[in-house]
């Protein structure tokens, strides 16, 4: 059937006050140009049979007053098929259309009730009005649309949240990133599809941008903690709103796609335009571009930011030690060894030659250190809060672990080489004994490395839970190292290069057992820090829950 001559003349007027094209592209399948909301309304004028493309070549367009987010509506003038006077079409947000129609009472609660219930299920509701205009009108001024339209309707839609949106929103909770809605749209839309999202409680209520101009900047600051959802607001709400949050403490990240964007994107500290839908105002002002719309996408790259956080301080906490415990070695043996008679005066009994300490800095930064930023994410990664902007890189849990792995890296290394040196000096004679405890000594910090770097593939779980062979990378530069190091033991060139000497397979194995200290003391740290986190900890240490 036919659909009624009010519905025909409700979707024609939403074809003519838009700036969005549908096209057909191949395979059966149709190209949106322009905003998704007016694409929606074309569609919908061609499901009722309006030809939209016959439609604007009978009725050109004259002038136009482009939609604002301060004013909530769009217009147009057009000449009509038949000649006579010329119309403007208005469309907009319901209340502001209303206000320029003239209707009773009656009728005009009767038409916001309906507003409110559709919104209720979460569709945005457009109204859509018309006027005659004297045929020598050219050009749309802001009073031509002041008053005295006819009332046409009201157009809902609706654009269900993607599933992995859905997802992406509570695994931003889960990780202590609160999610805050700013929009345009109707409030009771805004809070139906939050609740829907999970941005809102089930009775929870949102304030629309009215609200937010009725208060001051201090008690703002107030209500843009206890509320996600602000509905209706213009570009300066969201600028406040985004300022109140700053002032907070709280980093910002705003998405936005429009022109009255621009400045709260410009304002948060990581703005990000829609890259499809977004224009070049907003994504000019923005520090990224979302490619795909896609707010999922946003969470993943915070998961990964995370990933990459935590893989740096893996790093540091690895080569720091490692080459403290170096530093350790050579000033003890300075400060503490004997002197030994030589050619040149008295010299320190070296545990680490200098062309030896080159070669384990070496080979350890580029098969050992590397791999780290490979790393996969670690289990709880979104499961924890938010760090602090202003937490240092060296923080107590680097400075703790490298003073710890540090010393005890160095201790082991300098008991095995005066253990193997004063045990082997008197039979073998001076230049040999040193060369292979000093073997013997480089070869235990290059298996304490190959150790601690399993150890720091996590900060925090074992390395069962990140998975043992999630990073191959990981084996392949130990494989590569033990490779490196028994040319370093056994090739004679690399023997005159380094002053090194061949070792027993015992004597390896020594070195490795050696090594091994460090597994239980990280095996102890890391049950310490997690009983820190624990209720019982907490129970245990607070003075105030003590008491």
């Amino acid at each position: 059937p036919s659909p009624p001559p009010d519905v025909v003349k409700l979707v024609e007027a939403a074809a003519l006050c838009n700036d969005a094209t549908i096209r057909e592209a191949e395979g059966n399948m149709w190209g949106l140009s322009g905003d998704p909301t007016e694409g929606a309304l074309v569609v919908s004028a061609r499901k009722v049979g309006v030809d939209v493309d016959a439609l604007r070549r009978t009725s050109p367009r004259l002038d136009v007053l482009p939609f604002e987010s301060e004013h909530q509506f769009m217009a147009t003038l057009h000449a009509v098929p038949a000649g006579g006077d010329h119309r403007v079409f208005l469309k907009g947000a319901p209340e502001v259309v209303l206000s320029r129609c003239g209707l009773p009472r009656e009728r005009h609660e009767e038409v916001m009730a309906q507003v409110s219930a559709l919104a209720a299920d979460g569709m945005r509701v457009l109204a859509v009005a018309e006027k005659a205009v004297p045929p020598t009108t050219r050009s749309l001024q802001p009073e031509d649309v002041v008053g005295a339209f006819e009332w046409l309707g009201l157009e809902g839609m609706t654009d269900p949240p993607r599933p992995e949106a859905i997802a992406a929103v509570s695994a931003c909770h889960r990780a202590g990133i609160t999610v805050k809605m700013m929009t345009g749209d109707h409030l009771g839309t805004a809070e139906a599809i939050a609740k829907h999202l999970g941005i809102l409680p089930a009775h929870g209520k949102g304030r629309t941008g009215a609200d937010v101009a009725r208060i001051d900047d201090n008690e703002l600051g107030q209500v843009v903690l206890e509320t996600n959802v602000f509905a209706r607001v213009a570009p300066e709400h969201k600028l406040r709103l985004v300022r109140a949050l700053q002032r907070a403490g709280h980093v910002v990240a705003m998405t936005g796609d429009g022109v009255n964007d621009a400045p709260a994107l410009k304002q948060a500290d990581i703005g990000i335009a829609m890259g499809i839908t977004g224009t070049a105002v907003s994504k000019e002002a923005a520090d990224v571009v979302l490619a795909d719309d896609n707010f999922a996408t946003i969470a993943a790259a915070i998961e990964e930011g995370r990933r990459i956080y935590d893989n740096l301080i893996k790093s540091l906490a690895f080569v720091l030690p490692t080459n403290l415990g170096l530093g350790i070695i050579l000033a003890a043996a300075v400060a503490f060894f004997p002197l030994l008679p030589s050619a040149g005066g008295l010299v320190p009994l070296l545990p680490v030659r200098p062309t030896q300490l080159l070669w384990v800095n070496l080979v350890s930064s580029v098969a050992l250190s590397l791999p780290l930023a490979f790393e996969v994410n670690e289990p709880d990664s979104m499961r924890r809060p938010p760090r602090s902007p202003t937490t240092p890189l060296l923080g107590r849990f680097v400075i703790v672990r490298t003073l710890t792995v540090s010393l005890l890296m160095a201790g082991g290394a300098l008991g095995l080489f005066l253990w193997e040196y004063w045990t082997e000096v008197e039979r073998r004679g001076h230049e040999v004994a040193l060369r292979e405890a000093q073997t013997k000594a480089v070869t235990t910090v290059i298996f304490f490395q190959i150790f601690y770097l399993l150890i720091s593939r996590s900060l925090r779980a074992s390395l069962l839970d990140v998975g043992i062979f999630s990073n191959g990378t990981v084996f392949a530069g130990i494989g590569a190292l033990l490779v490196l190091q028994a040319g370093f033991i056994y090739l004679p060139f690399m023997q005159a290069v380094f002053g090194t000497a061949s070792l027993q397979p015992q004597a390896i194995a020594i070195s490795a057992l050696v090594a091994t200290l460090v597994l239980p003391l990280s095996w102890i740290e890391k049950v310490v820090r997690g009983s820190r986190r624990s209720p019982f900890w907490r129970v245990f240490t607070d003075r105030r829950i003590r008491s």
